[in-house]
């Protein structure tokens, strides 16, 4: 009772100090691009072919949804040329920025020359881009099947482990998304992505080693800039947490499955369910486990992959470990629609016991895009920008923490962020859909475009195109600064 009160105290102190804030605008970049005028059709007619003709179940952000016409960079412009910075990067999938000169005439000389044909003949975009993308990953992993989206890679990375293996069971984490086939339902573990018919036979879902909100963690597990603020009971060189998340896992091996499986599969960090990090080790102890039962290892790299976290070019690497099967999409393509499987030629091999094929999957528009995506990665070197400039974003973002008691959590690497709004640290308590909803809006309103997630869409995903500045950090930061005073304001005047 005496905390509790302690607490009220607390918040009723900080509440009192925010009636006195001065709201100051927060003052955009300068960007010298310039967007076409406007000529489709009214925001209103808009509204009312998107409620007659286009499916309910794609939901709209926004109480008054956007209505996007051009894109430039970093940033987006409206039908009525209002700029964003766009710090969700279309679901994070606008890796190198939105119509990349380099991509954009790569593609336009592409289209002049030859669209699609199939690979059931030889064109040299597929050639050089399966020896370009390859290229970039250690030994064995060196043979690559070419798709269309990241649920189609990691259907086909499952069918490839459980043919490969003559195993049927695979594991994930709970909190995972990798698609919404409903061979890839089985796998992602998020209820509003579940609907009521059948799926996941042969899949379980295991704990999820998420060292702020599970029963584990603390002020030293995680690989990122920036630590939670829980204690912790690690020691030098021995991580609590780990340990007890492989006791867990080990508890669904010895329980839920059989004794041998056919795989394991899991995000470096997870991207739907707000960036959560593992305890360091984690995916190495488990990848040993899965291998000893005959299993393979998938890393699902569609949202950290091609130089997202900054230190690596894939997300795996952090971990210390190499994968049998890694499955790619969103950033590939900068938002052109393509996805890939690459593997081990042995595994590639089990599936040409029969006939698999995939009719626009590497078509030659989509090989050279995606050459040309790797290209501007590297010429512009957009995978130090997003270790520096994703460095810079967490520790900035963990200023506004260590200030807000709603703030629960900043997590990440690069520019793979999460920052999860609790109603306060002690309890972690996700904060009510109203209240970050106008969080939100009010940073939408001030011109920061943020993405959300999390099993209740706690979670401020932070995760813009890899070729943002500090100083649009700065920018962002300070919006987010003064939507967070201004949700302050609105509890104290309650």
């Amino acid at each position: 009772m005496a905390r509790r009160l302690r607490r009220l105290g607390s918040v009723a102190f900080r509440q009192q100090k925010w009636k006195s804030s001065v709201f100051t605008q927060a003052k955009m970049p300068p960007c010298d691009f310039v967007p076409e005028k406007y000529e489709s059709y009214p925001y209103e007619r808009m509204q009312k072919i998107r409620e007659q003709n286009i499916a309910p179940s794609l939901r709209m952000y926004y109480k008054k949804p956007l209505l996007l016409h051009q894109g430039h960079m970093q940033w987006l412009f409206d039908y009525e040329g209002r700029r964003y910075l766009d710090l969700f990067a279309g679901i994070v999938t606008v890796s190198v920025g939105h119509c990349h000169p380099k991509v954009t005439m790569a593609t336009q000389k592409q289209l002049a020359r030859l669209w699609h044909t199939t690979n059931i003949y030889m064109y040299p975009a597929i050639h050089e881009y399966a020896e370009k993308l390859t290229s970039l990953f250690p030994d064995p992993l060196k043979v690559v099947y070419l798709t269309n989206s990241g649920s189609e890679a990691n259907d086909l990375a499952m069918f490839m482990a459980r043919l490969h293996t003559h195993n049927f069971d695979i594991i994930s984490l709970r909190g995972g998304y990798h698609g919404g086939s409903p061979y890839t339902l089985g796998l992602t573990s998020l209820t509003p992505y579940k609907h009521g018919v059948a799926n996941g036979f042969g899949c379980t879902a295991t704990m999820l080693p998420d060292v702020f909100r599970g029963p584990w963690g603390g002020s030293h597990c995680r690989d990122s800039p920036v630590q939670t603020v829980r204690k912790c009971s690690c020691t030098e060189g021995a991580c609590h947490a780990k340990d007890q998340y492989i006791e867990q896992f080990k508890d669904t091996l010895n329980t839920s499955v059989p004794k041998t499986v056919a795989g394991f599969i899991a995000e470096p960090i997870q991207g739907v369910n707000g960036a959560v990090q593992y305890p360091r080790n984690f995916l190495k102890e488990a990848y040993q486990l899965i291998r000893e039962r005959g299993g393979l290892c998938i890393s699902d790299e569609v949202q950290t992959g091609f130089g997202r976290t900054g230190s690596h070019f894939w997300g795996f690497q952090t971990h210390g470990v190499v994968p049998d099967i890694v499955t790619l999409a969103k950033g590939i393509g900068n938002g052109f629609p393509m996805a890939s499987v690459v593997t081990t030629k042995e595994i590639a091999n089990s599936l040409a016991q029969n006939l698999h094929f995939n009719t626009f999957g590497g078509n030659p528009l989509a090989c050279v895009v995606g050459a040309a995506v790797l290209d501007a990665i590297e010429e512009d070197g957009l995978q130090k920008n997003s270790e520096d400039v994703g460095t810079y974003m967490l520790l900035e973002l963990a200023k506004l923490r260590d200030k807000f008691e709603i703030v629960g959590d900043v997590r990440g690497k690069g520019l793979m962020i999460g920052v999860e709004m609790v109603t306060d640290k002690d309890s972690r308590r996700p904060l009510p859909a109203e209240e970050i909803n106008q969080i939100w809006e009010d940073c939408k309103d001030m011109g920061v475009l943020i993405g959300r997630g999390g099993l209740y869409s706690q979670t401020f995903r932070i995760k813009p195109p890899m070729c943002i500045t500090k100083r649009d950090v700065d920018f962002a930061v300070e919006v987010f600064h003064t939507a967070l005073q201004r949700h302050m304001e609105r509890a104290a005047a309650k």
